[in-house]
């Protein structure tokens, strides 16, 4: 449960990585932390350096009052670390005695309070262990500065120098917690204001990356509404425009807003270009039907009444004859088709009322049984009525139609089910027609609605195929508010009808 809880919110933060302004708030942060970081860096070091450069020169003065005064031989009372309690250093000096001639420490001692005295001045030696010694033994003897660390005392910047005309050597060391305090004192106070200024640069950030992007925001809101319109068919009023006070072409989401506003004017163009032609074609389509109307009907009235004289004529007249009436009824349909098309097309609107899509389907099958006795035909139908609001006649050429394709497509014997189901959501209905024929080739089904659309098998017109009876069956469907489909595969097709309530 927990890795799927954190999914989520691992692709939530991707997509705010991968966006403009999540990628530019990153940035600025990233380096302003990145700034701060460097500034505090120099910072720490050249105070630790000034801090430690005021110590070497404490730690000067104290050697050279520890050593006394040069070419002066030490009083016989006096000894060598006597300057521990002497005052004008630090509690927590270090003093440390090497013999002449020898190489490790022989007396080693810290000035330390006394418990019964805080008074300023009230200090005492205190000897060093073994091992505090040892660590002053490795101290180089180069009269410079060193960093010592002695166990249980800290860090000590140490140095050693000759201890007078007694040819002993000193070794004094200052404690460098109060530089080393310091330092720590001011990387605590840098990282806290740098904490709080990364996350204020942060929300600034944010709200200024926010306020510059607003306008390709509004750039990208538009062109989102113009992607929603339906601008593959019928006339469409491409209105749609940046905001004039966003295509400021000084700026670069100006430019993008005046290129889109342009590229936008041309396609508005290009569509009622295209609308314009598409009308013209509609016209032609609808005039031409009209007027081949009267010729083709005359075409076979006179056929007709030629074979139907008293006059003998030959066979091969009669069947000359028959296929002059046989191809204008061909023709006749064809043009009524392309009429109807052409008047859907136009967004004439269906006459609405209450049908009965089950009696609808009854009489559909009956009429496919008589027109293709050779095929099986089977009937699904639900035990209540299912209504739609649409056009009898029209719903009913659907459903003709649609059987007219299984059994014009596939080999007799063929099973053709008519299938009603209504939606589980109420209102409504769905119309399947399923066959079990040889189903649709893959590189045909997706063109099956195209008009004048036909697979290999179906170009001879031998069964008066037009190509016009599924763009008719798509056309009223979608006038009707519905939309229809089809799947295919070897041994199955069905053709699915979606109507609304």
């Amino acid at each position: 449960m927990g890795s799927s809880a954190e999914r989520p919110s691992e692709a939530g933060r991707r997509r705010v990585l991968r966006s403009l302004r999540g990628r530019l708030v990153v940035a600025s942060v990233a380096l302003i932390t990145v700034v701060a970081a460097v500034i505090g860096t120099v910072t720490t070091i050249a105070l630790h350096s000034y801090l430690q450069r005021q110590l070497d020169t404490q730690l000067t003065d104290v050697s050279h009052r520890a050593a006394g005064p040069p070419g002066l031989s030490e009083p016989p009372h006096r000894e060598a670390l006597d300057f521990l309690t002497r005052g004008g250093q630090p509690v927590g000096t270090v003093g440390a005695v090497v013999a002449e001639g020898a190489d490790e420490v022989t007396k080693a001692s810290v000035s330390v309070q006394r418990s019964e005295d805080s008074r300023p001045g009230g200090v005492t030696a205190k000897g060093l262990s073994a091992e505090q010694t040892d660590a002053l033994d490795g101290l180089p003897r180069d009269g410079r500065a060193h960093t010592v660390s002695v166990p249980g005392l800290g860090d000590y910047r140490a140095m050693a120098v000759s201890g007078g005309s007694s040819g002993e050597e000193l070794l004094v060391g200052l404690p460098s917690d109060s530089v080393d305090g310091t330092v720590d004192t001011l990387v605590v106070v840098e990282v806290c204001v740098t904490a709080g200024g990364v996350v204020a640069a942060g929300l600034a950030a944010s709200g200024s990356v926010r306020l510059a992007l607003r306008p390709l925001r509004r750039v990208a809101r538009t062109a989102t509404r113009v992607s929603e319109l339906p601008l593959h068919h019928g006339e469409v009023q491409l209105r749609e425009r940046v905001p004039e006070a966003d295509t400021d072409p000084r700026t670069e989401v100006g430019q993008v807003a005046v290129a889109l506003n342009r590229m936008l004017g041309h396609v508005g163009s290009a569509l009622a270009a295209r609308h314009e032609s598409e009308t013209r074609v509609r016209r032609f389509v609808a005039d031409a039907g009209h007027e081949l109307r009267t010729p083709l009907a005359a075409i076979r009235g006179y056929a007709e009444l030629t074979r139907r004289g008293e006059e003998e004529i030959g066979p091969d007249t009669r069947h000359a004859l028959g296929r002059i009436e046989s191809e204008s009824d061909r023709m006749s349909g064809l043009v009524e088709d392309l009429l109807l098309l052409a008047r859907l097309d136009a967004g004439r609107p269906v006459e609405r009322t209450t049908v009965d899509l089950v009696p609808l389907l009854v009489d559909a099958v009956s009429d496919a049984r008589a027109a293709g006795p050779r095929h099986r035909w089977r009937l699904e139908l639900p035990e209540t009525p299912v209504e739609v609001d649409g056009e009898p006649a029209r719903l009913q050429q659907v459903v003709a139609n649609l059987l007219a394709n299984a059994r014009t497509h596939t080999p007799y014997g063929t099973t053709v089910t008519a299938r009603l189901r209504p939606p589980h959501d109420g209102g409504g209905a769905r119309i399947e027609i399923d066959d079990d024929g040889p189903g649709i080739p893959p590189e045909t089904l997706p063109h099956v609605f195209e008009r004048f659309a036909r697979g290999d098998a179906s170009r001879s017109r031998a069964h008066g195929s037009t190509g016009l009876g599924l763009a008719i069956v798509q056309a009223v469907v979608a006038a009707h508010g519905g939309a229809v489909s089809a799947d295919s595969w070897p041994g199955r097709t069905v053709f699915r009808v979606e109507l609304p309530g």
